[in-house]
């Protein structure tokens, strides 16, 4: 159960009017909603049709009235009714309005907390609505001012105050005190800290050309130690007002209705109970938005109220494992899927906690339940391939992979091949011509599994895949020619030159300066191969120089992978050694295909 007050220091603000539509709103929602009218001097929240009072029905003065008499909290299923219009909607009243006045003034409120112990009365009040109603939300209508019964809706009674204020210089003075009392409690006996959350209200929607009403928000905002910007609720002229329509259920598209779902969503953001609020303020933790304070206490509250939530329970695990805490992360992951929570990304997050903790056999397992999914994220489909323990044809064939677009597949099978995952790339990039993709598709298809295939010995695909159509080395580009010669030469134990030579000569028709490592780390070994060792040489120290100069990863003809820069220097040093005629004529893919 979770209490709420909407307060006001001066009346004219429309404070009833929004608690009446948060409490049907609420009720929308599927909560379990009992508002409170303890606008002792003036009520008026039972005169809406949704309520569905009894006629004259007894309320909060009839409750203490009794009590007084008695010296016994009566039972409050007198004083409370059904809404006839939502099931899950409760109103108790101020009280009868027969006679209303002299039972009101018949109330010494001082004496009653002085001499009556009216504050164990009110925490009665409080569990006997929890335990009858079990209520999510108690929304409480107060009394403006400074009043006698002003603490005990403030103070007492809730875990959040609502303060609505029109913009002027009378609230802000009105308003100063009622909040340092409000937080004070936080130091009181009971250590109680009372959310607040600040409305103003009834503002004119005008231009603001002179920075007025910015002017008395920043004010508001100094003297009143507010934090966010506080919700604007704007004035709304519509004779639908003095019929008391609800507008989030009767006009539920209007701009007022939006707004006050607005001041609905704030009180929901500070309920740890509620699910909404207990995923907002795990977004808050994982954002680093959330003040330290309280942090883990309100974790294990939440962890607490939502111990049947599979969703709650996973977005708790998520939260442990991006902290590094595995085993907790782990734990909390398997009591969410053990309820039923068998989405991909609990999967997903489940296998990459048992493989931080070593457990890469059941990692597999879960990772292997995400890919059976269809329409995942590429990234989600990357990771999960990153730790699932299948062969190559499996992963191709799963339906996260199957799933996706052919030009997603290509990005896909390039970022595995980044990643040291060819022999999944090559299954990806077979998938991904064999689907009919358009043409600039297929044209980078083609050059993706050909490289891929070099790097793990399928050299004659390769050599099939470049030479289709009959192609010759004089219609090849340069990269396609390179290729195609690399291929051959693992394949067949000896250098083509014809098309080696046909890389040099488009190089030496091409003004292009900017040229990137792995070009030049490519002009070395087809300058080597066509016997021009003086530019094979400079081509290779111009290649280390240009790697050096990045920090990421590089594609390296020598062992047909992307590789660290470190990496990188030293396969072009095995690419000079074999110039100079250090060492034999054996690229590193060739000998690793070789040894598998």
């Amino acid at each position: 159960m979770y209490t709420s007050t909407f307060y006001s220091f001066k009346g004219g603000v429309g404070r009833t009017m929004a608690l009446v539509n948060a409490a049907v709103e609420l009720a929308q929602r599927g909560r379990r909603v009992l508002a409170v009218d303890f606008d002792l001097e003036a009520p008026g929240l039972d005169t809406f049709d949704i309520v569905g009072t009894t006629p004259d029905g007894p309320g909060i003065v009839d409750f203490v009235g009794e009590y007084v008499v008695t010296g016994q909290a009566p039972d409050i299923e007198g004083f409370v009714s059904q809404s006839t219009d939502l099931e899950n909607l409760w109103i108790m009243p101020s009280g009868r309005q027969q006679q209303y006045a002299a039972s009101l003034g018949g109330i010494d409120w001082q004496d009653l907390y002085e001499r009556r112990d009216g504050y164990l009365l009110f925490e009665d009040l409080k569990e006997q609505w929890r335990g009858f109603l079990q209520p999510d939300y108690v929304l409480i209508d107060s009394r403006t001012g400074h009043t006698d019964t002003c603490g005990i809706c403030t103070r007492q009674l809730p875990d959040a105050v609502t303060l609505l204020f029109f913009p002027n210089e009378q609230n802000l003075r009105g308003l100063a005190e009622v909040v340092r009392d409000i937080r004070a409690e936080s130091d009181g006996a009971h250590e109680r800290r009372i959310e607040t959350h600040f409305v103003m209200s009834n503002v004119p929607d005008l231009d603001d050309e002179d920075d007025i009403l910015r002017g008395m928000m920043a004010r508001f905002k100094a003297n009143l130690g507010i934090d966010l910007e506080p919700q604007i609720v704007h004035r709304y002229d519509s004779l639908s007002l003095l019929k008391q329509v609800v507008f989030t259920r009767d006009r539920p598209k209007s701009r007022l209705a939006k707004e006050y779902r607005s001041v609905v969503d704030q009180v929901v953001k500070g309920n740890l109970e509620d699910e909404d609020g207990a995923l907002h303020y795990i977004d808050q933790v994982q954002s680093g938005l959330a003040p330290p304070h309280n942090r883990n206490r309100k974790l294990s509250q939440i962890e607490r109220h939502h111990g049947k939530n599979g969703e709650v329970l996973f977005r708790l695990g998520d939260l442990a494992c991006d902290e590094d805490d595995w085993e907790r992360g782990k734990s909390l992951l398997d009591r969410a899927v053990d309820l039923g929570y068998d989405q991909p990304r609990a999967f997903l997050t489940r296998a990459r906690a048992l493989a931080r903790m070593g457990q890469r056999v059941a990692a597999s397992w879960d990772a292997e339940r995400v890919l059976s999914a269809r329409e995942l994220p590429r990234r989600v489909v990357r990771e999960a391939i990153r730790l699932v323990r299948l062969d190559a044809p499996d992963v191709a064939n799963l339906p996260a992979v199957t799933s996706l677009d052919p030009a997603t597949r290509l990005l896909l099978a390039s970022e595995m091949e980044r990643r040291g995952e060819v022999h999944a790339s090559v299954a990806v990039l077979r998938q991904v011509l064999d689907s009919n993709p358009d043409a600039s598709t297929r044209e980078r298809g083609v050059e993706e599994l050909s490289l891929a295939l070099i790097a793990t010995g399928g050299w004659q695909e390769a050599c099939d895949l470049l030479g289709s159509g009959g192609a010759r080395a004089e219609t090849m580009d340069a990269p396609r020619a390179f290729n195609y010669g690399m291929a051959c030469w693992g394949l067949t134990g000896s250098v083509s030159q014809e098309m080696f030579e046909r890389v040099v000569e488009l190089d030496e028709t091409d003004d292009q300066e900017d040229k990137d490592a792995n070009y030049l780390q490519c002009m070395a070994v087809a300058c080597w191969a066509t016997g021009r060792l003086d530019a094979a040489i400079e081509f290779a120290h111009r290649a280390k120089e240009e790697a050096s100069r990045s920090p990421w990863p590089t594609f390296s003809c020598w062992r047909y992978r992307t590789v660290p820069t470190q990496q990188f220097l030293e396969d072009t040093d095995s690419i000079i050694a074999l110039i100079r005629g250090r060492r034999e004529p054996t690229p590193q893919f060739m000998a690793s295909a070789r040894q598998a």
